[in-house]
């Protein structure tokens, strides 16, 4: 990932990718080219030397019985927008410019580890629906749900876990602006709506 330094992801802001993600693209190298995915997942820190990321998917898709060729990655994002140049204080300044783009990425790379058991399948599904159900008013639970339901369910998936060996990150959150045209994105970004990515711009200048 080409990242210059001034764009460069604190471990911080890593963590919080790896932790409040909702979903990733992993994409492994196969004899058959290329495969992706994108899957719902969990961070699990304490897997290996650095953490691992958790998920699953369907039985019928191919991807998880194709051996991998070298790593694999996964593909987190965090909120994205368009930076309109008229949000610029420069722009009435001199008129230099252009329009861009705000993001936060990482990209996660590490050692597939396939998972076609009950009991791992079991223990993930409920972590994954307890994490994203815990800001729920009336939070679901898997034991709501018949559990010859639930164990059907289970058999109609595989677990695939991405044991991390590195992490690619950048934050690219108008860094390398002038602190009046910083103030101008977080205007513009809030009025269009985007209230989380005016919320990174404000960490990223805070920091």
């Amino acid at each position: 990932m080409y990242t210059p330094a001034h764009f460069a992801a604190s471990e911080e802001t890593i963590e919080a990718l790896l932790r409040n993600s909702g979903a990733a693209n992993l994409v492994t190298m196969t004899p058959d080219g290329l495969l992706a995915t994108l899957l719902p997942f969990i961070y699990d820190p304490s897997v290996g030397d650095h953490g691992a990321l958790q998920a699953h998917m369907a039985r019928n898709n191919p991807q998880w019985s194709t051996p991998a060729t070298g790593e694999a990655l996964m593909i987190l994002q965090g909120p994205d927008a368009y930076i309109s140049p008229s949000w610029y204080a420069s722009k009435t300044e001199h008129g230099r410019v252009v329009p861009t783009w705000n993001y936060t990425t990482a990209h996660v790379y590490g050692r597939v580890v396939v998972h076609d058991d009950g009991d791992w399948l079991g223990r993930h599904v409920r972590q994954l629906s307890d994490h994203h159900e815990s800001a729920m008013v009336r939070p679901w639970s898997v034991d709501e749900a018949p559990q010859r339901f639930i164990a059907g369910q289970l058999k109609a998936i595989v677990g695939v876990e991405l044991v991390m060996t590195r992490v690619e990150a950048k934050a690219k959150l108008s860094q390398n602006r002038t602190p009046a045209d910083v103030e101008g994105v977080i205007a513009g970004l809030r009025s269009v709506g985007d209230a989380a990515s005016a919320a990174d711009v404000e960490r990223a200048r805070n920091s």
